[in-house]
């Protein structure tokens, strides 16, 4: 059970105390987002763009850094993490990213990680809880980065290695939406753990817009027999493994997971919350978006169509169904 930005459901993603609780919910593997400040230091944030998830905006001395940028050919209007120095993006205090559907009680509390610090954490976490944690850091966007003359693959490498990590029986999945990124992980640098590509219902990947290939069509039987050769796995967002209907109900499953199993892939699909406003319609209670629903009924569906593991914002619903 993969720890979606830590247990996001209950604490701000990506701190100290997201992936403290994550661990004693029972996760097997925490999950870190990664992009980079000014001075190439890998970070954990979700994007670039930390508007959404610190206090930044209250930082007067940093308001002239707040920027509009295409970010994956999207305008995006905030404050980057690549116009900052690791020492600025220190001043910031996390914050909850869902306001309007989670508790904002722990916001300012805690502090932006960066790379190495989640690498530590995780060596702690698995002796504190006497059994291997994984650690499963996704790459954001790392064509834009390599636009703004960071180097993510180089820098990520350097600190597996470090830290003992760079094995394939390491407890580590590197992840990425560009399969070009996870390709030169091996090719160029000679990285040796598990890979796995992230895809989406709609679009494709950023790094191959030039040969306008789709998240659709990698997913396809030829797709997945060519993307074996380069990678381990994917995590599909959760409709392209169990479709919606137009009234919001869980449709049959597709053929993704049999498909991806036949080409000897792992399937992880992303993401599982327990709130209304993410659940299928007959799973949720209530009326109010930020109810808790059914979500265990939405993970057992997803199991039993046959998937190696989930992204859980709230992990214990997911390692309960498991054992279940």
């Amino acid at each position: 059970m993969v720890a979606h930005r830590g247990a996001s459901g209950y604490r701000p993603e990506h701190t100290r105390a997201s992936y403290e609780l994550a661990v004693e919910l029972g996760a097997d593997f925490i999950e870190p987002d990664l992009v980079m400040t000014r001075d190439g230091v890998l970070v954990d944030r979700h994007e670039p763009d930390v508007s959404e998830t610190t206090d930044i905006a209250d930082h007067p001395e940093l308001s002239e850094r707040r920027r509009t940028k295409l970010v994956d050919g999207q305008s995006v209007t905030g404050w980057f993490t690549e116009d900052l120095t690791l020492t600025e993006l220190r001043t910031l205090r996390a914050r909850e990213r869902l306001p309007e559907l989670r508790s904002s009680e722990y916001d300012d509390r805690f502090g932006v990680l960066t790379f190495e610090e989640c690498l530590q954490l995780r060596e702690t976490l698995s002796d504190e809880a006497g059994r291997p944690i994984g650690i499963m850091p996704e790459v954001k966007h790392p064509t834009y980065l390599h636009d703004h003359g960071l180097d993510a693959a180089t820098e990520l490498v350097r600190l597996l290695r470090a830290h003992g990590l760079d094995d394939p029986q390491a407890p580590v999945w590197v992840q990425c939406f560009e399969p070009t990124f996870l390709a030169e992980l091996r090719r160029r640098h000679g990285l040796g753990v598990a890979t796995v590509l992230l895809t989406e219902a709609e679009g494709g990947p950023w790094d191959l817009r030039a040969r306008s290939a789709t998240y659709e069509g990698l997913l396809a039987p030829e797709g997945l027999a060519e993307l074996a050769r380069s990678v381990d796995g994917v995590a599909p967002g959760k409709e392209q493994v169990i479709p919606r209907r137009e009234d919001g109900t869980l449709a049959e499953p597709t053929s993704l997971v049999r498909d991806a199993h036949d080409a000897g892939l792992l399937v992880v699909p992303w993401t599982f919350r327990t709130e209304n406003a993410f659940l299928p319609t007959e799973l949720r209670l209530g009326a109010a978006p930020a109810g808790r629903g059914d979500g265990e009924g939405e993970v057992r569906a997803f199991l039993e169509a046959g998937v190696d593991g989930l992204f859980c914002d709230h992990p214990d619903v997911g390692v309960a169904e498991r054992h279940r």
